[in-house]
């Protein structure tokens, strides 16, 4: 018997019998010509219903017979991670190769690690991500809910529809990030303990979360009629304080907020108290009314003495706008805090005592100089405070040979930055004046001027990070308008940025307090 006649039509071969040779298949529901194999795949035998995938492709149990064999994707490219306070948001770029599909998707996981980087544990169901953990569709996600001075790391799978048959691990990415010390939640509660004609107790309980170390509490109150017009502050390291000096039979309205190392929270809702009345005199015999009325003409003398002597004070004091404040108790006027002009002190001295913290020189190490100030170097080194963790600061050194011109000039720098206390604002930890060289200590800042900092690293930022670096310089520089107080330098050389990427304005030497003058221009 002769053997089957072969033939050939367009690259499609069959025999006589109908059977495909090697390399073409011919699937069961097919009753048409044979097919070549598909990318990437092969067939070993003649009359194959389908081809077999090339070692390193696969093919998903969705992806018809006729679909090239594809393989799990590369590692997303470029992970950049931007940090707030407790809240981390990612970037990525595509993976280099896709393994030829289309339905390319993102898984990140969350694991929250230890301080020494290690120990790491899944981060759990308490932390929220935007727009979702995993399936991702887009190449960003914001985690948020994160806890403060936490260690964590993030990794960015890459996953296609024929990753779950590699049997080699999927591609990630990865990042460790420390998260920052968020500001405290507001204080939920007040409860008036007791309350006379002039005084109220209050006590609260701290934030639910407080995100680190309370330092302080700020008390707010103003008599309701006054609705916030014009206010008091009153600061207290415990969670009760006792308000006095108040009108009898008068509401009075009160907030309270909670300080740590990263700034205040916000003030808690408000919370209505009112004074008892002022009990009748009881007027009995004709030697209870002289006594009383003596009493009355002794107080009413006394008031006026006191009132001229206030007068005659202010006259004599009327371009000094420092006034030493013992119990902490400061008035706000129309509800601004208000800015205090060190040069307005006879004794420059005096303001460095009440805005700055005198530090001891054995608690500072001195490491490298970093750059040379206007009154000397400027150098990095260590703070170690008794009973604190130590902390990497910046230190600015008073030259030798300098005038009582120039250290009054250098020491106003710090008069007038311990009055701030903002996120964005550079912190004053305290001066060194009692001995030489005379310092500044503040916090430091790793990343140096924001101008040198984006000339070094162009095209490297996207859009969200670039962002968040203007709303931190604008949240700061609103902070010192609010307090009437103009920055007439701001320049990108006199932005700071930190490892984390906040923005916090410095140099205070040509700023200068807003006059109340209408007729004043700045710019």
């Amino acid at each position: 018997m002769s053997p089957p006649i072969k033939l050939s039509l367009k690259g499609k071969a069959s025999t006589v019998a109908n059977t495909c040779k090697i390399g073409y298949y011919r699937a069961l529901a097919t009753d048409g010509s044979c097919s070549k194999c598909p990318l990437n795949s092969y067939s070993t035998r003649e009359g194959s219903t389908s081809c077999v995938c090339d070692k390193g492709y696969f093919r998903s149990e969705t992806d018809p017979a006729s679909m090239p064999c594809t393989r799990p994707p590369s590692a997303p490219a470029h992970l950049i991670s931007n940090v707030n306070e407790t809240s981390v948001n990612l970037e990525w770029s595509p993976p280099r190769t896709t393994g030829g599909r289309q339905d390319l998707t993102y898984n990140v996981v969350c694991k929250r690690c230890g301080p020494d980087g290690r120990r790491c544990q899944a981060c759990g169901n308490g932390v929220h991500f935007s727009p979702q953990q995993l399936s991702l569709k887009g190449n960003k996600v914001s985690i948020n809910e994160l806890q403060a001075h936490t260690n964590y790391t993030f990794e960015v799978w890459a996953v296609n529809g024929v990753s779950p048959q590699s049997p080699g691990p999927e591609q990630a990415v990865s990042v460790t990030v420390t998260t920052n010390q968020a500001a405290p939640s507001p204080v939920s509660s007040i409860q008036a303990k007791d309350i006379t004609r002039h005084t109220i107790s209050l006590a609260w309980q701290p934030p639910d979360r407080a995100n680190g170390v309370i330092l302080e509490y700020e008390v707010k109150y103003y008599e309701k009629d006054q609705n916030e017009r014009s206010y008091r502050i009153i600061k207290t390291s415990s969670r009760n304080t006792d308000i006095k000096g108040l009108t009898p039979l008068t509401s009075y309205v009160f907030h309270v907020r909670a300080r740590t190392a990263a700034g205040y929270g916000e003030f808690s809702g408000p919370f209505e108290f009112m004074t008892n009345s002022v009990p009748a005199p009881i007027i009995g015999d004709g030697t209870n009314s002289t006594v009383l009325l003596v009493s009355v003409v002794g107080s009413v003398v006394l008031l006026l003495i006191l009132i001229s002597a206030f007068v005659i004070s202010r006259r004599r004091n009327k371009y000094s706008k420092a006034k030493q404040d013992s119990d902490e108790e400061k008035h706000l006027h129309q509800g601004v805090r208000i800015y205090v002009d060190p040069f307005t002190y006879e004794d420059p001295n005096q303001a460095v005592r009440e805005f700055a913290k005198e530090i001891d020189a054995s608690c500072i190490k001195i490491e490298k100089v970093i750059g040379i100030g206007e009154f000397g170097e400027v150098c990095s080194g260590r703070l170690k405070m008794p009973g604190k963790r130590e902390i990497c600061v910046a230190i600015k050194t008073l030259k030798a040979g300098y005038t009582d011109k120039q250290r009054r000039d250098f020491l106003s720098e710090a008069s007038i930055m311990g009055q701030f206390d903002h996120p964005n604002i550079i912190h004053l930890e305290g001066v060194v004046t009692k001995c030489k060289p005379v310092m500044i200590i503040t916090e430091y800042m790793e990343n140096g001027s924001l101008d040198a900092f984006l000339r070094k690293n162009d095209g490297r930022f996207t859009v969200i990070q670039l962002v968040g670096i203007l709303r931190g310089i604008a949240s700061g520089m609103k902070y010192l308008s609010d307090m009437s107080y103009v920055h007439r330098d701001l320049a990108a050389r006199n932005i700071l940025v930190n490892s984390n990427l906040v923005c916090k304005v410095s140099d205070f030497g040509m700023s200068r307090v807003l006059e109340d003058d209408p007729e004043a221009a700045y710019t």
